[in-house]
């Protein structure tokens, strides 16, 4: 079982993404990035192939002189500004992207940690030798000119990784920095940017810091800041409550939704165009929708497209009104770890009512989102008062986070996962089984939807039940070693139709993991 076992923690080493108090976030203020005139003309001229690249630029002088001399120009031209004198405004008060950024390589990187040694396969046990020196590529850090830009980039799979790296330092250091984060804004933002601080990332800073006390048994650190973990909880409360009826009872669950409307920055003309094709009155809520299903990080997918009027289009995109499995399975388990921290910490009142809320949840994911006859949980249709019964990996979440009562569930969800034929694709589980064109549906496949699945299945007594989880991940890691061995890069995410290759769609080229290509660091936010 060692090598099963350490097949299936090499895994985590593949999973390099998935992807602030009031009651609402702040809206992003940024005259530049966010919002304006100046937004609006540099990125419908289409001065970059990606929309991303203009909001990525560092400036190269003060906010308020960018936006004096924007001014002037405008004025100078009546506000129609041709596109060379655009393209000279951007040259002249923006710096490239990335040249905030600099080489680091993490302090506690070592050459060779324990975990390769147990890798039984010379030819794995080298891939995964060479995987471990990407954190010194990985590794920036952040030069800024205003004290109001700094920068991360990070995720849970992110800190998984690096735990089994041996590398808890870094792991608490990016901790710190999503806790400072959390305490100025009251949520954790979407990104590393200042555009991005109207939404969300998904709920995992409970689970970051479950698995770095696990790893380090560090319960100061967990003490000075179980507050900071509470309020982020809060702020899923307060701001992305929905309340759903089923069987004549009510019950709170939880919804991706971003109060702002207004096109992304980093995807402008994109947005406005395909919101320039709805009715005036229709356009503001498309954008807001747009935004959602980016705070999902699932941008985009059939998931969010479903029972519109036109489900083949971005333009039906309906985010909010879905209520998600695998976001409510992160909620579950976060509130299943706080009750253990405060348990920990001799908090019993504290403690109990995170059992509670645990508990709450744990009868609305029964009632609302578990479908008998199929043996598995759906997201829910608040429009349309039904479930979604397509399939997609995260409705094995609850799995993942522990999160059901009934043993039984892990075999009724594995008969599912039968019955959907996911277990004859032999490159990695589909994100769906459509296919849409969208990066999150059929035939991409991305790691942390192969852990959802994987993890689930393995931490289940059933013996078949592991054996499956072993030979998914088999077949993830075989996809990703042939990939490598062919390009010599690791991808986001893999079409696995036809053999495994990097995959496509979406709004962007498929990124390679490390170094990140232009836009995917940024320094805009200051705790």
């Amino acid at each position: 079982m060692q090598g099963r076992t350490w097949g299936l923690r090499l895994l985590l080493l593949l999973g390099l993404r998935l992807g602030s108090q009031e009651a609402l976030p702040p809206p992003c203020g940024s005259q530049i990035y966010c919002h304006g005139e100046l937004l609006r003309q540099v990125q419908m001229a289409k001065l970059y192939q990606d929309d991303k690249q203009f909001v990525d630029m560092p400036l190269s002088s003060a906010p308020d002189q960018v936006l004096r001399h924007f001014r002037e120009l405008a004025q100078t031209h009546n506000l129609s500004i041709p596109r060379q004198e655009l393209q000279m405004f951007v040259q002249e008060h923006f710096r490239a992207v990335g040249q905030e950024l600099q080489p680091w390589t993490p302090e506690d990187w070592r050459d060779s940690p324990q975990f390769l040694q147990k890798i039984l396969d010379p030819r794995l046990r080298a891939w995964a030798g060479q995987l471990h020196q990407l954190w010194k590529k990985l590794g920036k850090k952040v030069s800024v000119l205003w004290a109001s830009q700094r920068g991360w980039r990070d995720s849970y799979w992110v800190m998984e990784g690096l735990l089994l790296s041996e590398m808890p330092e870094t792991v608490k250091g990016m901790l710190q920095n999503f806790l400072d984060l959390v305490q100025t804004y009251g949520h954790v933002p979407n990104g590393a940017r200042v555009y991005y601080l109207q939404r969300s990332q998904p709920p995992l800073l409970t689970l970051m810091m479950d698995r770095y006390v696990a790893h380090t048994n560090d319960t100061t650190f967990l003490r000075d800041h179980i507050e900071t973990l509470a309020s982020e909880l809060d702020f899923w409360t307060k701001n992305r409550s929905i309340s759903v009826s089923s069987g004549g009872k009510s019950y709170i669950l939880n919804h991706y939704e971003v109060p702002y409307g207004g096109p992304r920055p980093e995807s402008y003309s994109k947005d406005a165009e395909l919101a320039a094709t709805l009715l005036e009155g229709n356009r503001d809520t498309l954008l807001a929708e747009l935004k959602a299903s980016a705070e999902s990080g699932w941008d985009f997918s059939s998931r969010w497209l479903v029972g519109g009027p036109n489900p083949s289009s971005l333009s039906s995109i309906r985010t909010s009104k879905l209520v998600p499995v695998d976001l409510n399975a992160f909620l579950c388990q976060a509130e299943g770890l706080m009750s253990n921290f405060y348990s920990r910490l001799g908090n019993d009142s504290e403690a109990a009512k995170y059992r509670n809320l645990r508990a709450e949840r744990m009868a609305a994911l029964k009632d609302v989102l578990w479908d008998e006859d199929k043996g598995v949980w759906f997201d829910y249709d608040l429009e349309n008062e039904k479930k979604n019964l397509e399939f997609y990996p995260s409705n094995f979440a609850p799995l993942w986070a522990g999160c059901f009562s009934d043993p039984d569930d892990v075999d009724k969800a594995l008969k599912y996962l039968e019955d959907s034929r996911i277990l004859t694709y032999q490159y990695g589980i589909p994100t769906s089984l459509q296919k849409t064109g969208q990066q999150w549906d059929f035939p991409n496949a991305w790691a942390p939807l192969q852990d959802l699945v994987i993890r689930g299945l393995a931490k289940s007594p059933s013996a078949k039940a592991q054996e499956v989880a072993f030979q998914l991940a088999q077949n993830w890691i075989r996809t990703n070693f042939d990939v490598y061995s062919k390009k010599s890069a690791m991808y986001e995410k893999y079409d696995i139709s036809n053999g495994g290759q990097p995959g496509g769609g979406g709004e962007y080229e498929v990124q390679v993991s490390g170094p990140h290509p232009p836009g995917s660091f940024g320094a805009v936010l200051s705790p």
